[in-house]
């Protein structure tokens, strides 16, 4: 199999599986949004670290760790995805998986204004056009909501922002997610103690099954994150860019087949608005890059 086609399929699984996310953290219930948040790090912590041994990756770790600037950027993309991890738990046990799928959705776009706001970077008339119709669509779907779509503002600007600080960082995923994890394991673990201690932890108290759930956390974070990583290095950014587009599609079938969440036609409009927006920006995005390559190529041959 082509190496490029082997990377398809592998980021393919990996957006898969983070699409359907919904469908495990349901699994875990009764236990809240924050229980499952400290579980999840704590088991990812160890998971990773067995990860980055089994990898040969501690000299990476090691020397990330002597770097205090790039150090002190993990440790804020930390703290970041951890507001990421536990409002999508959060929506997904509250009833709004689909709009958690909006928060995925709008994150490329979220991102792009981000560069702009934050790095300078300069948008393209069909781009702004984008830009524009999205905002208008999250104001559609504010007054659809009754409320600004607060879970999914959360999850892209919270998404966004992780990936600046990531790029700003340069550090390989594996021992990336690893200082990350084990950052927040202190608070992770002094929460599940506090849990167990007061009688209120759910990690054990309903079968064994049940527990072991909890502990595969760990796993269900590391496995897409690996198939990322191996797709990243045999395909090229615009296939992973469209690729990206498969979770919140699942999420958003999740959301209606699965779950059964409504969808007025006021909320189908405004998610329609969204998807015409990405779908110009993408478009836009890949003739540009067309064009780039022919100018090369013209150069190239002069």
């Amino acid at each position: 199999m082509p190496d490029s086609r082997r990377g398809l399929i592998l980021g393919a699984l990996a957006y898969t599986l983070w699409g359907t996310f919904p469908l495990y953290w349901t699994l875990l219930e009764p236990g809240g949004a924050v229980e499952i948040l400290a579980h999840r790090v704590v088991w990812s912590s160890l998971t990773m670290m067995l990860i980055l041994v089994l990898w040969r990756r501690v000299p990476q770790l090691k020397a990330l760790l002597r770097d205090r600037r790039k150090l002190l950027l993990i440790c804020s993309a930390a703290v970041v995805i951890s507001f990421n991890w536990g409002g999508y738990i959060w929506g997904v046990n509250n009833g709004r998986v689909v709009e958690t799928s909006l928060g995925y959705s709008i994150n490329p776009l979220v991102t792009v204004l981000m560069g702009v706001l934050i790095l300078g970077e300069r948008l393209r008339p069909l781009q702004w056009a984008a830009m524009a119709i999205a905002f208008v669509a999250v104001v559609v779907l504010a007054i659809d909501y009754g409320r600004p779509p607060w879970i999914a503002l959360l999850l892209a600007f919270s998404f966004g922002t992780y990936g600046l600080l990531k790029k700003q960082a340069g550090v390989g995923a594996a021992e990336s997610i690893t200082v990350e994890t084990v950052v927040l394991t202190p608070v992770a673990l002094a929460y599940v103690v506090w849990l167990v201690v007061s009688g209120h932890s759910n990690f054990g108290s309903h079968g064994l099954g049940h527990a072991a759930l909890f502990t595969t956390t760990g796993i269900i974070t590391a496995v897409p994150l690996m198939l990322f990583g191996a797709a990243a290095i045999r395909v090229s950014m615009v296939s992973l860019g469209l690729l990206q587009y498969l979770a919140p599609t699942i999420q958003f079938a999740l959301g209606l087949l699965v779950f059964h969440e409504a969808m007025p036609a006021s909320r189908w409009i405004g998610f329609g608005m969204v998807w015409l927006a990405l779908a110009m920006f993408t478009v836009e995005a890949l003739n540009h890059r067309r064009r780039q390559l022919r100018l090369v190529a013209h150069a190239s041959a002069c």
